[in-house]
């Protein structure tokens, strides 16, 4: 049976549900259904150690009674637990609040097209030839000079799809893969151990790279970490690597989500329209991004979706809305609604990223004669309503614009306003992850040491 075919049955069920459920007695009603396969090993010292395969689903349906919105999920899909799901959802939403801003998304917004974004490469790999993967990945770390332990390699294959319905009139599936591997490796002796890692992630397997390059960075960079020294508390350049850059990015995403400007609770609720980053900054969000590890062709409401510009030369353009916060904030939906089976929609990002700079990681640097690199953040030190940043960090300290020594158990902390405004990013962007950005340099931050 082909992935249309699935499709076409998965849409079908949902369609009988939500019949079900207005016969019941639901004034509008949609349904969504989560199918996903998965296989994973681990390879450890040269030896295969685990393995795991899970196939899986889960369906939601939503009804409403007017505007008295109830939600319930199943794994079990037979006839009679679905009629029983119509009913209960219905009993529920009878004896729910009222909600003043909940109900379908409008008609109008509704995709008409369901555009192929490349996510889903065909391939299911065998256990034998992911473990051939892991045990590449984790050869290539352990030969690294000064690597003396593996926490474990990894290789990992899944396919999922997505089915959603509702009784405004659209439905519509689709289906994506995903490749990866990954190693974990220490180096040195005793209590003077370090560890770090390294990943690939893609939806086709022809993007993953090479496993032996993958291994041979997981030991360098533990290498690299070895005899980490203390450095004084005091005001200091701040650059985080790509693999920590991005987080900026989710605490931007957090701060324009049209849940926490609605309720206040957003440190940037009253910035829309004016200037959050400098002039050199553009973040845009692209759910339609072939291959793109957070692509979907359309949102959790079938909403139509598209790229949007949300900082546009370093001015806030506009929110992350759902339907629910679109309507609360007397706004419409911006086709970013995200759900689960067993709660409501709400916004968030897809495929968000940072454009990249003018100049190298390189020239980014040379410039400072006492720094931090970033290659690590630990906690979540984060008040979304003030905006204040503290975390736990470790990385390298830049001397006279270069990478000179290891450095751990740093604490680095600002205020995100001020933070933002004082990004400059570099040229290497990458797109590796679900959310991306170049290296990132802020100065003044306060880094606390010894």
């Amino acid at each position: 049976m082909s992935l249309n075919d699935e499709s076409a049955n998965d849409l079908d069920l949902l369609s009988q549900l939500i019949a079900k459920a207005k016969r019941a007695g639901a004034d509008a009603a949609d349904a969504v259904l989560f199918r996903s396969t998965s296989l994973g090993v681990s390879h450890r010292l040269g030896q295969p150690e685990d393995l795991d395969r899970s196939e899986g689903r889960d369906l939601g349906l939503r009804a409403f009674v007017g505007r008295r919105p109830a939600m319930v999920s199943s794994t079990d899909l037979s006839a009679a637990t679905l009629d029983r799901l119509a009913e209960r959802v219905v009993a529920m939403a009878r004896a729910a609040p009222e909600d003043a801003y909940a109900g379908l998304a409008p008609e109008a917004r509704l995709a008409r097209e369901i555009p192929d974004l490349d996510l889903d490469d065909g391939e299911a790999p065998t256990a034998e030839a992911l473990y051939e993967v892991a045990a590449v990945c984790e050869a290539s770390a352990l030969a690294v000079p000064g690597v003396t332990n593996s926490e474990e390699a990894g290789a990992g294959w899944s396919r999922s799809r997505i089915a959603l319905a509702t009784s405004g009139g659209f439905a519509g599936a689709y289906g994506g893969s995903s490749h990866s591997f990954h190693a974990s490796v220490l180096a040195g002796e005793g209590t003077g151990m370090e560890r770090d890692y390294e990943f690939a992630s893609a939806r086709h397997r022809s993007d993953l790279g090479d496993a032996a390059t993958v291994g041979r960075r997981a030991g360098e960079q533990a290498v690299a970490r070895l005899n980490p020294r203390k450095v004084e508390t005091g005001p200091a350049p701040v650059v985080f690597d790509p693999r920590v850059s991005r987080s900026l990015l989710g605490h931007f995403a957090g701060a324009i989500s049209g849940q926490a400007v609605a309720r206040g609770t957003s440190f940037l609720k009253d910035a829309l329209e004016t200037d959050v980053f400098g002039p050199a900054i553009t973040i845009a969000d692209d759910p339609r991004r072939a291959r793109g590890l957070s692509s979907k062709p359309f949102d959790a409401e079938g909403v139509a979706n598209g790229r949007r510009v949300l900082i546009d030369a370093g001015r806030l353009t506009g929110w992350l809305l759902d339907t629910a916060s679109a309507r609360q904030l007397g706004l419409e939906t911006t086709g970013n609604a995200s759900r689960g089976t067993s709660g409501p929609p709400g916004p968030s990002a897809s495929n968000l990223y940072m454009e990249a700079g003018g100049v190298s990681p390189e020239a980014l640097i040379a410039d400072i004669d006492s720094g931090f690199y970033v290659t690590e953040l630990i906690g979540f030190g984060i008040n979304g309503v003030t905006g204040d940043y503290s975390r736990g960090a470790s990385g390298f300290w830049i001397e006279k614009g270069e990478k000179s020594f290891a450095v751990s158990e740093l604490t680095i902390a600002g205020n995100l306003k001020e933070m933002f405004r004082g990004i400059t990013p570099a040229d290497d962007l990458v797109f590796r992850y679900g959310s991306n950005a170049p290296t990132l340099r802020i100065d003044g931050m306060t880094v606390a040491g010894t």
